[in-house]
Order: structure tokens, then C-alpha cells, then sequence
């Protein structure tokens, strides 16, 4: 065992006598040490609850013979973190978040790691830690939030209260009815209901072989996520002893399957950051060409919050993800020889599974569209890509051509949003926002949700090269790359510019002639990111290009 190098024989006495000043005993050293790596906090809903999901994971390792460890990991609530300077931390967190796990499992000789994240930017980055340390593992989240109620008793989730605050900005709403849903948008713990990034990168740890099926929609609430806590920390035991290790699992086709399940179920654009990110680790490239093209063959069969008025906890009873996943292998657009932590193929793990409910999960045979939720947008504004959640985007802004409203950063675009500046036909541009430029890659539903909450979702786009939030709906383009801070076009976009979006041709064109641009390129003066200083100044410095993933390089 790993764990032999910090607990066996007479020169690890010091070792043991230290693990013996904790309380440990002979016949815990005995067993394999497994890493209980927890988020829990008190500042992320997410999250509030996960001391009690940690600690039926080690009681599932410990019934199963190893000595649970319980190690804490930070985690940025992002929805706390919105519209202000704390967003620029969120995605930097994800590169603490694997580099610190990464630290903590190899200074301490783990034979085994049991993942226990929840939100965001947790997940990716645990994920990364798997792949980068290779010892068997398993992951099990928090679970999602059960659905709030609007001012009309239907189910809703956060993205209803940050568009109240456009409504009521645009005098469509009280102060009273604001308060009314502040108080019931968000019930209790767990991840936030829609198919935001938590829930999507949760499912998808599923899709990729890395999670018990129930990973990304067995409700926080619900005595089921403690059970699936304590079956996931026994089954890791099963993985130490066959030597299942994250890489046998986390293979390219895998990737590629993760990569379906996210254009059928309509996950937010942050996965295509974070996919790209983990295969990195993993040792090989996903590229936003094979993004779009599973996207094209792949149709697109829920449409839950943002894009539909279900959630996540209605995928769980309308069959789950593995129902997903078995329509998707029954029609031949995923791979089922790959391995599972179910110790099998995912063709074996999901071959019971079937849709229980055809208004949440749509057959192949009659999808919400032919192609998948996400779109990769190309052309003389983003040449190395941009994003958008297509699924969740109004019929009519499928094809948009209007004037540029340019804003550098945020706070810019959501004060002329606020004082309704933004016109019908517009084209909002939010530049030096990029991993780089930012620096961090702000997500901004502030702006969008701004727009929808006043009615202006339908007539109104937004680019950037910064990201939008999983919550985030309309004509929504992010990640455009090269950013502005790299002199990508974004950065030569003048106000009154006239900008094509044309997403069922994967088009995104700023209508300028080249030598008005090369005049324009010329001119551009180097700006300097926000942050100099700090692990923000260090980040701005290291990371990656969008389209790479956003990773240190």
C-alpha cells in the first residue's frame, strides 16, 4: 500500500507516534489510509450540508475495512461571489483547489481518495486532482437544492430572483414581491436546482465513469444522498482492491460520452472549460471542433431551468442520468465499452435504466431540437471559438445582426443595462473580462439576467470574453477567444459596429473590413489586467487561453 511509505516498519515510528497523537489506532494503521477530501463550509448552500455527506462516506469506507481520513477543501460560493470582485476568484479557485489536493494526498501517502464536492468550480478541480494523483477514487456530491416558488407558486431557482432584480430596476416588480422571493427562491441546502454548473459538471461525473448513478440528481435533502454516500465509500474500497485506478476510467471515449450526456441533458457552457481542463491532466486534448461536432450529432432531450421551467431533482424521477445515458447507447451516439467505479462497462451499469417520465427526458425519436444544447461559434470576432448555451436561447435570436454597445468590464454594461441604455437590436460586448484580462473570467448573470427580467432576453445579445453563469439564458456568447487582453478583434470593436450572430451556421462576425481592422489593431494599446498583485496577479500572468481550457500553463 502507498500508505505503507508514512505508517510500516521501525523507521516510521516517529509517523505513527504522530498519527497515534491524533487518536489513530494499530488496527486503523493497519488498514488503507483513504483521503475523505470535503468541501464543507458555511458560506456556500452547496455545501452547508456536506460534513454530514463526508462523514456517511467514511462510514461506508471504514464498514469496508479502510481508515477514512477527512482532509477539507476550499470552494467559492459563486452566486455570493456575482457581480463584484470575488467572481475573479472562482474559476482561479479550481487551480488551488486540485494543486492543494494534489499536496495534502501526496505528502500523506493515501491509498485511495473519496471526492466529496458540490458546486461550481469544486468539482472540476477535484476532478483534475484524481487524474493528476491516479489512485482509485470515487466522487459523491452534495446533491441539488430542491426548486423554490415564484410569486405564482411554481417551481423556480435562483436565476428567478437575479431576473427580479431586472424587473424590479425595470419597475416591473415591488419591493415587497422582491422580498417575497428572496425568502423562497431557495429553499434549503445543496447545489442550485436548475442545470446550472454544479448540477451539470455533478451529472457528468456520472457520464465519465467517475460517480455511482444519483451523483448529479438525488436531491441534498433527501435520505437517499446520505445511503448513496455510504454505497460510494464502500465501493471505493472494491476499486483499491481490484486497482481501478481514475486514469483506466477517465479515457478519451469517456470524455467524448460525458460529452453527448452534456449536449441531451443542455449543461452549461462552463463545461466545455472544465471538460478541456480535467482531459489535460488526463493526458490528451479535447478540442472545441470535437465539442461542436458531438453537439451537431447529438439531440438535444431536456430542457430543464434555465431553458425549461423543470429541474434537476425532476431528472432524478423521470429516470436519472443513466436514463440519459441508456437512450443515448440505444441509439448508438455514446460508447458503452467504457469503464465505470461501478467496476463495469457503462453499457453493464446502465443497461436497467429507462426514461420513467418523456415530458422531462425526450426519446431520440422526438428531441427538443436535432442538435445539442451547446454551440461553437467561429469567425473573424472569435477565431479560436466562443460559446453559447444554445438550447436555452429565444427562436428569434438563433440569427441576429445589430449596432455593438462596447463596454470594458461588468460594471460598465450592468449600469447602462440598469439605466436602460441597451436598446432593442443591440449587441452588448463585454470585453477585458477573459481569463487573463479579468483577470479570472468573470461569470456575469447580473447583465443577462438583467436583460431577461426586463423583457429584453428576445431582443437583446451579449458577447464577452469572459463566461456566463450556468443559470444564464438568452442569446448569451462567451469565451471569445483570443480575449481582448491578447489583442484578440473583441478588443477592436467600436461602438456602432454592426455584428452578425448566426448560430445554426456557427457564425460570429464583427462586419468591419480588414484594413479598417488592421488600422484599428495598429492603434490598440496593451491594457493591464485589474488584479496585478496576489495569486490573481500570478494567475493573469499563467493561464491559458479560454479555448484551452483556462488552465496554468
Amino acid at each position: 500500500m502507498i500508505s505503507d511509505s508514512v505508517k510500516k516498519g521501525a523507521d516510521r515510528m516517529p509517523h505513527r507516534s504522530l498519527f497515534k497523537a491524533m487518536g489513530y489506532t494499530d488496527s486503523e494503521l493497519e488498514r488503507p489510509l483513504v483521503a475523505v477530501v470535503h468541501a464543507a463550509s458555511e458560506i456556500v448552500p452547496g455545501h452547508a450540508h456536506l460534513d454530514k455527506v463526508a462523514k456517511a462516506m467514511a462510514d461506508g469506507i471504514r464498514s469496508a475495512g479502510g481508515t477514512p481520513v477527512m482532509i477539507p477543501s476550499i470552494g467559492v460560493c459563486d452566486g455570493i461571489a456575482m457581480g463584484h470582485m470575488g467572481m475573479r476568484y472562482s474559476l482561479a479557485s479550481r487551480e488551488l483547489i486540485a494543486d492543494s489536493i494534489e499536496s495534502m494526498v501526496s505528502a500523506h501517502g493515501f491509498d485511495a481518495v473519496a471526492f466529496v464536492p458540490n458546486c461550481d468550480k469544486i468539482v472540476p478541480g477535484m476532478l483534475m486532482a484524481a487524474a493528476r494523483l491516479n489512485r482509485p477514487a470515487i466522487f459523491c456530491s452534495g446533491g441539488p437544492m430542491l426548486p423554490g416558488k415564484d410569486l405564482e407558486g411554481r417551481d423556480a431557482s435562483l436565476t428567478t430572483a437575479f431576473e427580479a432584480v431586472g424587473a424590479y430596476s425595470a419597475g416591473n416588480m415591488t419591493e415587497e414581491d422582491l422580498k417575497k422571493l428572496e425568502d423562497s427562491v431557495c429553499p434549503g441546502c445543496g447545489s442550485c436546482s436548475g442545470m446550472f454548473t454544479a448540477n451539470s459538471m455533478n451529472c457528468l461525473t456520472e457520464a465519465v465513469g467517475m460517480a455511482l448513478s444519483g451523483n448529479g440528481t438525488i436531491a441534498a435533502v433527501h435520505g437517499a444522498r446520505i445511503r448513496f454516500a455510504k454505497e460510494s465509500g464502500a465501493q471505493l474500497m472494491k476499486l483499491l482492491e481490484m486497482n481501478i485506478k481514475p486514469l483506466d476510467i477517465m479515457t478519451q471515449r469517456a470524455f467524448e460520452n460525458a460529452l453527448a450526456l452534456d449536449m441531451a441533458l443542455g449543461c452549461s457552457t462552463n463545461s466545455v472549460l472544465h471538460l478541456p481542463a480535467i482531459a489535460r491532466e488526463c493526458g490528451f486534448e479535447l478540442s472545441l471542433d470535437l465539442v461542436d461536432a458531438i453537439s451537431r450529432r447529438t439531440p438535444n432531450l431536456c430542457r430543464l431551468a434555465p431553458a425549461g421551467r423543470t429541474h434537476v431533482v425532476d431528472l432524478y424521477d423521470a429516470g436519472g442520468v443513466y436514463a440519459v445515458l441508456a437512450e443515448l447507447l440505444a441509439n448508438g451516439l455514446i460508447d458503452g465499452s467504457t469503464l465505470t467505479v461501478n467496476g463495469v462497462t457503462l453499457g453493464e451499469a446502465v443497461k436497467d435504466s429507462r426514461i420513467l417520465n418523456a415530458n422531462v427526458i425526450r426519446p431520440v425519436t422526438n428531441p427538443y431540437s436535432r442538435e445539442g444544447g451547446i454551440a461553437v461559434l467561429r469567425g473573424n470576432l472569435a477565431p479560436d471559438g466562443a460559446v453559447v448555451k444554445q438550447s436555452a436561447v429565444a427562436p428569434e435570436m438563433m440569427k441576429h445582426q445589430g449596432p455593438a454597445r462596447v463596454f470594458d468590464g461588468e460594471e460598465a454594461a450592468i449600469r447602462a443595462i440598469y439605466a436602460g441604455l441597451i436598446n432593442d437590436g443591440d449587441v452588448g460586448v463585454i470585453r477585458y473580462e477573459g481569463p487573463a484580462g479579468g483577470p479570472g473570467m468573470r461569470e456575469m448573470l447580473g447583465p443577462t439576467s438583467a436583460l431577461a427580467g426586463m423583457g429584453k432576453d428576445r431582443t437583446v445579445a451579449l458577447i464577452t470574453d469572459g463566461r456566463f453563469s450556468g443559470a444564464t439564458r438568452g442569446a448569451a456568447i462567451g469565451h471569445v477567444s483570443p480575449e481582448a487582453q491578447a489583442g484578440g478583434t473583441i478588443a477592436l470593436i467600436e461602438e456602432g459596429d454592426i455584428i452578425e450572430i448566426d448560430i445554426p451556421a456557427r457564425r460570429l462576425q464583427l462586419l468591419v473590413d480588414d484594413e479598417t481592422l488592421q488600422k484599428r489593431r495598429a492603434a490598440l494599446k496593451r491594457r493591464e489586467p485589474a488584479v496585478k498583485t496576489g495569486w490573481l496577479g500570478r494567475y493573469a500572468r499563467l493561464v491559458s487561453s479560454a479555448d484551452k481550457g483556462a488552465v496554468l500553463m
